[in-house]
């Protein structure tokens, strides 16, 4: 028994402004598109029920194809520093917090970022340890690629004066050589590695909670990088099985798998697009660089901003092409974390040598920063490219001072690598940005900057399609589900997202403000707006 759908705008993303009047669905796939008259004559003896869309705008689910599920849920849970414009708001946030911390606990707040506040500076562990002198404290900035500590904290992770800086990291010290509290890429994890572990009962209530907020944000589904973090490969994927069961939940997460744990998959027999029905596994990924917040994007030219800074590699050659060698032994892709231009050399330059033979595809993840050797290579190659089209309206004006005007032609280039025949798919990368893919959308369309409102690189905008592109057709190309996923076509999933306006009439401007109806996933409705309403 089946599913009719009709009574909107529903458009197939199969080419621009393709619609049809009805769907019909049945066992979580969509058996058959047309008029709404063909549809219930042909399938009447198997219609169970009918959802009209009362004017409503469907479109194939959206999926977000770069995110942290865990590290979503964990903001929602834990203090949020991420919309805070001083350093004052934060102190004030963390004094709150302490009041309410039993000796010993950790203080853990996610999301500050100092390019909001009207004083950049660096909030200084002298300042925290005023706060919470016995109370360890970890504060993550934005990007996730940078952390503050206090000496507490510090203490527990067994970090001294002389502790030297990690391959990939810095442990940030002041002009007399003395230690900040700010910790860059691996150097956080020395005091990561000194906080106390979790439970896999905890992360499966995570993953409910991010779940249950990723599907009222119109998600039916996401590319999630969590696998070693939270103890390890067996635990983490135990806890998104039980979590996302598909009985009482439904959600399609495809996990990255972190090549330190890539080992642990193998030993449990798995592989690429392994796993249950709802939890499956994906690519190997990589870091390649860091972030531009914190300068560690590795670059071909130095910072604009810090004469002779050209970021940080978080592996060398050798290390890098050892880690994909390994990958490869198993046939499986990678999905590398690479920021700028020099980062995405490094990694097409190894992919280029050591390319994969069964039609899975490698993801570049980001690719902010571009130069022409760069774009030549991800147009020559078959990989797809992660972006987070919000990054835009969160990274300007302040990136510019990073980078300076003449790179600014191939940076956030995403019209540019689509008009290039670049696959392209589109993510949030939340916790770090909003999660909302409407969001994104209106930033790829728009690209106003959050900050000051003006627009960036106008020539770099996509169209609404273009755009809308990245989240359906583009998630499900870059896992190699474009035959099955991303469209509403004969065979494909009965994936939907419902929206209460039509995307593609409203001012762009205003895309953010388009109320999710429903979220489908399988034919099933797993959230609906104002239920009793409907």
């Amino acid at each position: 028994m089946g599913v009719l759908w009709f009574g909107g705008n529903i458009y197939t993303m199969e080419k621009e402004g393709t619609a049809v009047e009805a769907v019909y669905t049945e066992e979580g796939v969509i058996k058959a598109v047309g008029t709404y008259e063909k549809l219930y004559h042909s399938y009447s003896a198997y219609i169970e029920r009918e959802e009209n869309l009362q004017g409503k705008t469907m479109l194939p689910g959206l999926v977000d194809s770069h995110l942290h599920i865990i590290g979503h849920g964990e903001k929602l849970l834990r203090l949020d520093l991420s919309q805070m414009k001083s350093a004052e708001e934060v102190v004030e946030a963390l004094n709150n917090r302490t009041a309410n911390l039993s000796e010993g606990e950790w203080l853990i707040g996610e999301g500050w970022n100092e390019n909001q506040w009207q004083d950049p500076s660096i909030i200084h562990k002298e300042v925290l340890d005023s706060i919470s002198p016995h109370n360890p404290m970890m504060l993550s900035r934005v990007c996730r690629h940078a952390i503050l500590a206090n000496t507490k904290a510090m203490e527990l992770a067994g970090i001294t004066e002389e502790t030297s800086d990690p391959q990939g990291g810095i442990i940030v010290r002041d002009e007399f050589g003395e230690t900040t509290g700010y910790f860059l890429d691996t150097a956080q994890e020395l005091i990561k590695d000194a906080m106390p572990g979790v439970s896999q009962d905890y992360l499966e209530q995570v993953i409910k909670i991010a779940t249950d907020d990723l599907m009222s944000k119109g998600l039916v589904g996401g590319h999630s990088e969590d696998l070693n973090y939270y103890g390890g490969f067996n635990k983490t994927y135990g806890a998104f099985k039980k979590a996302i069961d598909g009985e009482n939940r439904k959600f399609k997460a495809h996990l990255l798998v972190h090549h330190e744990v890539m080992a642990d998959m193998i030993e449990e027999g798995l592989g690429y697009l392994g796993g249950t029905e709802y939890v499956e596994l994906g690519a190997v990924k990589i870091f390649s660089d860091g972030a531009l917040g914190g300068r560690t994007a590795w670059l071909t030219e130095e910072y604009a901003d810090e004469k002779g800074n050209k970021g940080v590699a978080i592996h060398n050659h050798e290390k890098l092409e050892e880690i994909v060698k390994e990958a490869r032994r198993y046939e499986l892709p990678i999905a590398v974390h690479a920021i700028g231009d020099q980062a995405v050399d490094a990694i097409t330059d190894v992919i280029k040598k050591h390319p994969l033979t069964n039609g899975a595809r490698d993801r570049i993840i980001h690719g902010q920063i571009l130069n022409q050797h760069s774009l030549d290579m991800l147009k020559e190659l078959p990989v797809v490219v992660d972006i987070q089209p919000s990054f835009v309206s969160s990274d300007f004006p302040w990136v510019i001072e990073r980078i300076g005007d003449e790179r600014l032609a191939l940076s956030y280039a995403w019209k540019t690598m689509i008009r290039e025949g670049v696959e392209c798919a589109g993510g949030s990368d939340a916790p770090i940005e909003e999660v909302s893919p409407l969001l994104g959308i209106e930033a790829a369309v728009t690209r106003k900057s959050g900050i000051d409102h003006k627009v960036y690189c106008a020539e770099q905008c996509l169209s609404v399609f273009e755009a809308v592109k990245l989240y359906t057709l583009g998630s499900a190309y870059a896992i190699n589900q474009e035959e099955a996923r991303g469209k509403i076509a004969t065979g494909f999933s009965a994936d939907f997202t419902v929206l209460e306006e039509d995307i593609f009439q409203v001012n762009p401007e205003t895309i953010h403000a388009i109320t999710i109806a429903k979220t489908v996933i399988d034919g099933d409705i797993v959230y609906q707006n104002n239920p009793t309403l409907l």
